[in-house]
């Protein structure tokens, strides 16, 4: 084979429109009319209540329902709806007494119990629908009705309130399938967008790769199971058991720009074509993932990365004091790191309520001039104010989350330490000319000897005493702490080291906290950090660690929310949550398959993608206090994302027993 095209491309769409109205559909007619979807074939309907008929829309000349319906059934210019748009769309998506139903169809295929491929068909709205239980009903009634009758067609609820109203209808009545039922076991789920040429590298197990891993460079492909959160700057990854976009892993194909995706059964296909340590162009696309052998090695230049620069402030080193996060501001992160200083700052916009959280949706999204009005409806102030809603939204968000307690330890003490030993020194000027000379094979023991030096040679008196004191009562033995990474080298425009610097989440007493805090330096000088650090141009004098000690807050929830979809970076409307019980650390180290949502921050409504490890969904209550978090996480995003307030952020957050959510950690979310 010349090609292995992961999933199909939709074929070109007709020049002509060849919108049907009111005829049955029979499979040959739906394939004359749909376009391709996330790789599977759609077709769009609009049933008219009044007419007692429907339309079947030609894909590739209507894509959008609203318009359709505007120009072609009701007779208005598109100028004009544009300056009605968003009450036109209450009216068709909202109104219990709505004239049209609006819908897609998607063609799906299973297998029967002799192992025979059987198509079906799937009936659903779009996300922002609220039709009820009746509506529901009547739309999947009306289809049934009209579609060959071989065809099984199922109802797909949109939304979770879709799926409370449908909890009350019988399943004979209206047969229907969940989302995570639908997709949660797709053989190929894209994770980050982009394309490369490279060398595909493929181990089935863990040991395999770690045999191999020396070896791995910058026009590798690698390919396995699930990649290790240390994997080397490679050109591409690609995983063969399910994840989440949000693990670490994919943070840091999003940070380098690299694309990545799950594809399930790529055993098959490398056996098939020969295609471990083949050449090949990888592409991956929101609906669409190729990868095609190439028949001869290419010529590559060095990635563009290669030569980059990350450009930084270099750190302050004066004496400053071990702070209270709540007495950090951003300007701070050059002393105490990005980390305690964005949560400093967390607390300032918490107290102070004086913070614009609602610029994300003042923003024009043509033919919108601004989203106020959805925001004042999401905030229940339907007539309010661009200023009333300033101080709405504030108020919302210091009544949705809390800032976390605890004591930032500024880079001054970690220069202290680092200069009070002349082993260390020696062994940091060594690591230096290293780096200079590019010796990267001496690069791993210089940098492993440094750690044992850093975690084994003891702290000034000093330096010890200002860490032991620095929460009130000291590290007392009953109580247990966490000790967190706080570098200036993270969280930076093209160099996110998500999962690079290690925390300490169980410390006790005053030997164990001094232990942790030199255990969290020394991550610092990791091989794997200096060499990622050197191949951005980040220079060794200028990186420093902060820390934060905190006291261990229990959590019956915990996890991670991008204010974004990652894999449609074109949505400006929905969120996206991961989340399992405890530690939010499982859903990015990816121990934990999490329980996976998008909550639609612009409409309202959310809607489960993924079940995860747990196999069982949220209680309702849950979710609705998760809706509460996304809108959290968006309007936070006006203020955090600072002069574009369309980068989204990552937030990292627990929800303690109390049913009460607290913020752990919350940076931009490299794009």
């Amino acid at each position: 084979m010349t090609t292995t095209a992961v999933l199909p491309a939709g074929a070109p769409g007709p020049v002509t429109d060849r919108t049907v109205i009111g005829e049955n559909l029979s499979l040959p007619l739906f394939r004359t009319l749909s376009g391709v979807l996330a790789g599977h074939p759609y077709l769009k309907v609009v049933v008219d209540r009044i007419e007692d008929t429907w339309h079947l829309l030609d894909t590739a000349v209507h894509p959008f329902h609203v318009n359709y319906i505007a120009t072609r059934v009701l007779g208005m210019e598109l100028t004009e709806l544009d300056s009605c748009l968003d009450a036109f769309n209450a009216s068709v998506y909202m109104d219990p007494e709505r004239r049209f139903l609006l819908g897609v169809l998607s063609l799906h295929t299973d297998e029967d119990t002799e192992g025979r491929e059987r198509p079906f068909l799937v009936l659903e709205t779009t996300e922002a629908d609220t039709m009820n239980g009746r509506l529901l009903e009547e739309f999947y009634t009306f289809v049934r009705h009209r579609v060959d009758g071989r065809l099984p067609l199922l109802l797909k609820p949109a939304n979770h309130g879709q799926e409370h109203e449908l909890a009350a209808i019988s399943d004979v009545h209206v047969p229907r399938i969940l989302g995570h039922q639908l997709f949660g076991n797709r053989t190929r789920t894209p994770l980050n967008p982009g394309e490369a040429v490279g060398r595909l590298r493929y181990f089935r197990t863990l040991e395999e790769y770690t045999a191999a891993a020396d070896g791995l460079g910058w026009s590798d492909i690698v390919a396995m199971p699930c990649l290790p959160d240390d994997v080397p700057r490679v050109a591409g990854f690609l995983n063969t058991s399910p994840g989440t976009p949000l693990s670490h892993t994919n943070v840091l194909a999003s940070g380098w720009g690299i694309p990545n995706a799950i594809v399930r059964d790529l055993e098959r296909m490398v056996d098939a074509d020969v295609l471990d340590g083949a050449w090949v162009r990888y592409r991956v696309q929101d609906d669409e993932i190729t990868l095609v052998p190439l028949a001869h090695a290419p010529t590559l230049e060095a990635p563009a990365w290669h030569q980059q620069r990350i450009r930084m402030e270099p750190p302050l080193l004066e004496d400053v004091p071990a702070l209270w996060l709540h007495r950090l501001r951003r300007a701070d992160r050059d002393r105490y790191g990005t980390k305690a200083a964005n949560l400093g700052e967390l607390h300032h916009v918490l107290d102070s309520r004086t913070a614009d959280l609602t610029a994300f949706y003042g923003r024009p999204r043509p033919p919108r001039a601004d989203l106020y009005g959805h925001l004042a409806a999401r905030l229940g102030a339907k007539d309010a104010t661009p200023e009333e809603l300033r101080a709405l939204a504030a108020d919302f968000v210091a009544g949705v989350i809390a800032a976390p307690d605890g004591v930032a330890l500024p880079f001054a003490l970690q220069h202290r330490f680092l200069t009070s030993s002349p082993a260390v020194q020696q062994g940091l000027g060594k690591l230096k000319m290293a780096l200079e000379l590019d010796a990267v094979d001496v690069l791993d023991a210089l940098c492993l000897h440094l750690q044992q030096l850093i975690r084994n040679t003891p702290l000034p008196e000093d330096v010890s005493r200002q860490i032991t004191q620095a929460l009130p009562g000291g590290p007392a033995t009953g109580r247990r702490l966490v000790v967190r990474s706080s570098s200036n080298a993270e969280d930076l425009p093209g160099f996110s080291a998500a999962g690079v610097y290690e925390s300490i989440t169980t410390v006790h007493g005053a030997d164990e906290l001094l232990d942790a805090v030199r255990q969290v330096w020394a991550s610092l000088l990791s091989p794997r950090s200096v060499r990622l650090r050197h191949q951005a141009g980040i220079s060794l004098d200028d990186t420093y660690m902060g820390v934060i000690i905190q006291e261990y807050a229990p959590a019956d929830l915990g996890g991670v929310l991008v204010t974004c979809n990652p894999t449609r970076r074109e949505d400006f409307r929905n969120v996206y949550l991961n989340c399992s019980p405890g530690s939010p650390e499982t859903v990015v180290d990816g121990t934990t398959l999490p329980l996976q949502y998008l909550y639609n921050t612009v409409e309202g409504g959310g809607r489960t993608v993924a079940l995860g490890s747990s196999g069982q969904d949220l209680p309702v209550g849950t979710r609705d206090k998760l809706a509460r978090l996304a809108l959290t996480g968006r309007l936070l995003q006006s203020h955090f994302s600072d002069t574009d307030v369309d980068h989204p952020l990552d937030i990292e957050w627990l929800m303690t027993d109390q049913g009460d959510f607290r913020l752990v950690q919350i940076r931009p979310y490299a794009l």
